[in-house]
């Protein structure tokens, strides 16, 4: 047993390191990863471990970085591209939908490719423009891609090492405004043992409502089910993990169980992935409903200036807020 209190950041570089170390064939390649250590620090001294055969310091090229993971991928390795900032994966969105997530399909199962595309995502670090987007919902949207997202040091130690093993691509969501959060975590826990990559967790257990969060949300949702507690109100906080396949299941049994549900995410509402959770929800617990599926998200416009994105950003004020709309019907 090995359980430190560490930053979800410092979870990410234990858990590449971990898989380095356990199969040569992980590579890591992208802007600045190799002596800088990544922009926010997340491959620290693994290029310094590992050399620079295995931590690949890119040209600025997010197309040429994803080409290259093909290539390498269906050589055998196992590469792990960062895209240094969310907004920064649109020029290797090609390659993403019409290959990455293609080619296991096209070649009738013969090909597979094993590729990591990690993604700093969303706000709340008073970034410049093209450094605060939340892009899940185009990736969730496309066949062949496995979307998940960490929301606690714990999960983002196993998810990355869960996820670089698997032999379908990924797309791995990190919270960068969560990056330097801590949390307890054991380094030396089998990844056999894990909680499952494409499942969701019950956060906190609740009777009355069911909040649906994801990656910088969930602690928003948390510190809203602590809030409405004061209340007498008590809040089931689900932390989805998985977008893509989504674990309906565990959804399912909690809606049934508190017959309301909201959905967070910073994301704009307009066809994210609150939409498609809300479709499903009223498919399937229709007659378990006391109210409307509610979504509480970013607003359907560019991100905006660093000095006005706590006004966009959902927070516990609007939560509680659509908690209570709920309660009202």
């Amino acid at each position: 047993m090995m359980s430190e209190i560490i930053t979800l950041g410092k979870a990410l570089n234990h858990g590449l390191r971990r898989a380095m170390e356990n199969d040569p064939k992980v590579v890591i390649m992208g802007e600045d990863v190799g002596k800088l250590g990544g922009v926010f620090r997340i491959t620290d001294a693994l290029q310094k471990d590992f050399g620079e055969n295995r931590v690949i310091d890119t040209p600025l090229a997010e197309a040429g970085i994803v080409g290259t993971a093909v290539g390498l991928a269906i050589r055998g390795f196992r590469p792990v591209c960062e895209i240094q900032f969310d907004g920064f994966v649109f020029p290797a969105y090609n390659q993403i939908v019409a290959q990455v997530a293609k080619m296991h399909y096209r070649s009738k199962g013969k090909v597979r490719l094993p590729i990591v595309i990690r993604i700093p995502y969303g706000g709340g670090i008073g970034a410049v423009e093209h450094h605060s987007e939340s892009p899940e919902a185009y990736f969730a949207h496309t066949p062949g891609l496995k979307v998940v997202t960490c929301s606690n040091p714990a999960d983002a130690f196993s998810m990355i090492q869960q996820a670089i093993a698997s032999d379908d691509p990924v797309v791995f969501f990190e919270p960068k405004r969560r990056y330097w959060e801590k949390g307890e975590v054991d380094l030396s826990a089998p990844l056999s043992g894990a909680f499952p990559l494409h499942a969701a967790r019950v956060a906190r257990p609740g009777s009355d409502a069911t909040l649906l969060a994801y990656g910088p949300m969930v602690r928003v949702a948390l510190d809203a089910a602590t809030a409405a507690a004061e209340d007498g109100r008590e809040l089931e906080v689900i932390d989805l993990r998985t977008l893509s396949p989504v674990d309906y299941p565990v959804i399912f049994e909690s809606v049934r169980r508190t017959g309301r549900a909201v959905v967070v995410h910073e994301a704009p509402g307009n066809l994210g992935m609150g939409s498609e959770l809300a479709a499903r929800i009223t498919e399937e617990c229709f007659y378990s409903l006391e109210a409307p599926v509610l979504r509480v998200t970013g607003y359907d416009i560019p991100y905006p200036a660093a000095r006005v994105e706590e006004e966009y950003l959902p927070d516990l004020d609007r939560v509680l807020d659509t908690v209570d709309r709920s309660f009202g019907w």
